[in-house]
């Protein structure tokens, strides 16, 4: 017996070291990775709060883009080497942050073989409109801050050089966006390198840092000198080539299957936006029965208003296109001006932060507010979206709403755009992701973002509406009118399944994709408009939002089933944000283990007794 004791212990005491240098080797790993991640994508660093790359633009030379993919396929080896060598028994969290780094790294793999440095530039993203923004996601504290940003400035024209190269590439391969959905490309392209910029440098959005009075004296003339040198002729030039050479030459076709090896290069966008193995068609389906579900219930929403008594006569498909058509006609709905559209968000939000505490028991420190979207991005930019703020920077994170072409901005929309953009959306969930390290997660954990949770957990927010707020059953949105734009906005995103598998896969054409989304929902034109655009520009990406959220609902009511009245709305919440952006099928592995651990409390015996 004694020597039986003695030789369990041996193996134990062996086995402790090997499990503590497997998972001091993940965390190698992600320090490996977070690295590569920084220095490959320097603005992405600086706007993280790492400002040791202020100088810099990712090198997007053929070089740099080598090198960067070298480096990741060493870190990929490294990573099945840790797979091959996994204890019996791992640490639940390494283990999924060797899962979440695989996954990772596939896409950077896919990326590769799919050459998507040669699709950088799209309508509603790109240099256009990102890097005019820059300045306004940064803060300028110290000379060096202002120092690094002349120079950063001074490296543009050879940036935008590598890019021209690029997209070359892409033109000489059949590998561009749809020239349909770059029509707004050039009025973007002029909005950065007009002519008033040669008697006006200062007025230049990337100017903009030295506009303050704080910043420092001596180095404003240096940044000028750069805008009149190297910032201004590089748009110039760039904007040139886009709009002589690079629109005129992109491709007439529309889907995705369209472009080198397309139909594997969509089966990888599907399998990276969604986290899942569904088919195109599994997700078309699953489309259709959302839409006609949520029909359903928005003829029920249409009878609460009383329309259809002051329209006798009309039903069914008639009956919901005059509706629809009163929603996005009636003075009711809309706003006068921009403030007013403002003020309605900010109003929503702030009901929205009193309801919180019922919903989470951990809130974020960062804050967020509501502003205007810039006007050159405006016109093809989506309804809103949302810029993350740094805790490092000491940068609020920002709902930034279109106030452009208010006649399709409605009222009845609001409470759902706000609730996914801000809190109990975007916001919240982006800004507790940056305290992961203080949970005794790695930083890296803290940088990423997969669409199906982000978005998955932006749109299940807009129902959390529906539980705060008010005595009335359905909380904030008691007027029907709101109800109707809520469940819109779930239309919206379920038709998103129908219409990306239908564009990429199925051969839908632009007018067939307009005409079933303007049909099924009360969305306006422009929306419509836009949202099918980015749908053919941005092949897989709209598919994350609905799957996403369809997932978390199922795992809340798998939770509320199983543990009844133990179940805690503010502790699911916080579980599920706990270990920040994930793939679908770890949160779901996640949710389970937790509801396990809540059920044991349950059941654990009574010390008392």
């Amino acid at each position: 017996m004694k020597t039986t004791l003695t030789f369990v212990l041996a193996l134990v005491l062996c086995a402790v070291p090997a499990l503590a240098d497997w998972d001091a080797d993940v965390t190698r790993l992600l320090d490996r990775l977070l690295e590569a991640d920084r220095a490959g994508n320097p603005l992405g660093a600086s706007i993280d709060g790492d400002r040791r790359f202020d100088h810099l633009w990712t090198d997007e030379s053929e070089a740099g883009r080598n090198a960067r993919l070298l480096e990741y396929k060493s870190i990929l080896t490294h990573a099945q080497r840790l797979r091959e060598s996994m204890p019996a028994e791992p640490d639940p969290k390494r283990l999924i942050d060797l899962e979440v780094a695989e996954f990772v790294l596939g896409r950077v793999m896919s990326g590769a073989r799919h050459h998507t440095e040669q699709l950088p530039l799209t309508q509603q993203s790109g240099p256009f409109v990102g890097y005019p923004q820059l300045p306004g996601r940064l803060r300028f504290t110290t000379e060096k801050h202002y120092e690094d940003y002349i120079r950063r400035l001074r490296g543009l024209p050879a940036h935008l050089e590598d890019l021209e190269a690029n997209l070359r590439a892409g033109l000489a391969a059949g590998r561009t966006p749809p020239r349909v959905v770059l029509r707004d490309v050039p009025a973007q392209a002029q909005a950065v390198a007009d002519d008033r910029f040669l008697d006006d440098p200062r007025a230049h959005p990337m100017y903009a840092p030295f506009l303050d009075p704080s910043s420092p004296a001596h180095l404003r003339t240096e940044a000028l000198v750069a805008m009149e040198k190297d910032v201004i002729p590089a748009w110039r030039a760039f904007a040139a080539f886009i709009a002589d050479e690079y629109i005129p030459g992109s491709r007439t076709t529309l889907g995705a299957s369209e472009l080198p090896n397309g139909e594997a290069y969509y089966a990888d966008q599907v399998a990276f936006y969604t986290t899942t193995r569904m088919t195109p068609d599994e997700i078309h389906e699953l489309g259709l029965a959302e839409v006609a579900r949520i029909r359903a219930e928005m003829f029920g929403i249409i009878d609460e208003t009383g329309f259809a008594d002051d329209h006798p006569g009309l039903e069914g498909a008639a009956l919901f296109d005059a509706f629809a058509e009163f929603l996005r006609t009636d003075d009711q709905f809309y706003f006068d001006t921009p403030e007013e559209l403002l003020r309605h968000y900010r109003d929503i939000c702030k009901r929205m932060d009193a309801e919180l505490p019922k919903l989470f028991s951990r809130l974020p420190r960062l804050p967020y507010g509501v502003q205007a979207l810039p006007d050159f991005v405006a016109p093809s930019a989506p309804t809103a979206y949302y810029y993350k703020g740094s805790l490092a920077n000491g940068v609020a994170g920002n709902f930034m709403a279109n106030t452009y072409n208010l006649r399709q901005r409605p009222s009845y929309e609001g409470i759902a755009l706000a609730l996914h953009e801000a809190v109990p959306g975007h916001h919240l969930q982006g800004s507790l992701a940056q305290e992961l390290e203080e949970l005794g997660q790695h930083r890296w954990r803290s940088t990423l973002y997969f669409t199906p949770f982000g978005e998955g957990w932006g749109l299940y927010s807009e129902r959390l509406g529906l539980e705060v707020g008010s005595d009335h059953p359905r909380g904030m949105y008691a007027d029907p009118y709101d109800e109707f734009g809520r469940l819109s906005y779930e239309m919206w995103r379920a038709m998103r399944l129908v219409v990306d598998t239908g564009i990429h896969a199925m051969g839908w054409s632009r007018e067939r994709a307009i005409e079933y989304m303007t049909s099924n929902s009360g969305l306006s034109e422009t929306n419509v408009v836009s949202e099918v655009d980015r749908y053919i520009a941005w092949p897989g990406q709209a598919l994350g939002y609905k799957i996403g959220e369809l997932a978390i609902r199922r795992l809340r009511a798998r939770a509320e089933a199983e543990l009844n009245d133990a179940f805690d709305i503010r502790l699911f919440h916080d579980h599920v944000l706990s270990a920040g952006a994930t793939t679908l099928p770890i949160l779901e592995r996640r949710v389970e283990a937790w509801i396990e651990s809540r059920r044991a409390l349950m059941y654990a015996p009574d010390d008392d007794m």
